[in-house]
């Protein structure tokens, strides 16, 4: 992708389950690897500091259930649980009053960021306020990063391209509790769906 590709378009950054669920090793029910987590976090830190200095909006999607049931009327998801080792704690994962419901404090900037909360699904925009939030702005490039590369953020790269979204992944702010998928996904997203980008690209063109 070309510099001037990234420019074009109104962008925002959308980030996807960058909360303490996954990279916070000390309360998450499904962390990505610490070292993964940690490299995630510095370089969404870097991008979205970059994003606000440019006045470019900030939204969070944040995966969050009103109680176990939400999340079991998923059949593979109520099939998978207690069976996968990075998916065994799917049922408990993202409950009221779970710490892990929290975006990673060093990523969310509270006066500036939106944060769309009720995800509930691999598709950030499936049963949320997102379509709305971007449109409203007349957002039509979205910067997206987050958790997990082959599964919520490449669902959700699907769901924007199907509504005639850029999607531009910025590859260096996504990863996965699978990395031996991460390429792959990442492959199938720059085939079919979208861009990637690394943090340096993106705001050297912005």
């Amino acid at each position: 992708m070309t510099t001037a590709q990234v420019a074009e378009g109104r962008p925002a950054v959308v980030t996807i389950d960058l909360h303490r669920g996954h990279l916070d090793p000390a309360v998450a029910t499904m962390p990505l690897a610490a070292d993964a987590a940690a490299r995630v976090t510095e370089a969404n830190a870097n991008l979205l500091a970059g994003a606000r200095t440019r006045g470019i909006p900030v939204v969070h999607v944040v995966t969050s259930y009103h109680d176990v049931s939400e999340i079991a009327s998923n059949p593979w998801w109520a099939r998978v649980a207690g069976t996968s080792a990075t998916r065994a704690n799917v049922l408990k994962h993202q409950l009221p009053e779970s710490p892990g419901l929290q975006v990673m404090p060093q990523l969310l900037d509270p006066g500036y960021d939106i944060v769309v909360y009720n995800k509930k699904r691999y598709d950030a925009f499936v049963a949320t306020e997102l379509d709305h939030v971007l449109r409203s702005r007349g957002v039509e490039t979205l910067l997206l990063t987050g958790v997990n590369t082959n599964s919520c953020v490449l669902a959700t790269t699907v769901a924007a391209n199907s509504r005639d979204y850029r999607p531009i992944v910025v590859e260096d702010c996504v990863d996965t509790m699978d990395p031996s998928l991460h390429d792959p996904a990442l492959a199938v997203i720059r085939q079919a769906f979208g861009w990637t980008a690394t943090v340096k690209e993106v705001l050297d063109a912005l």
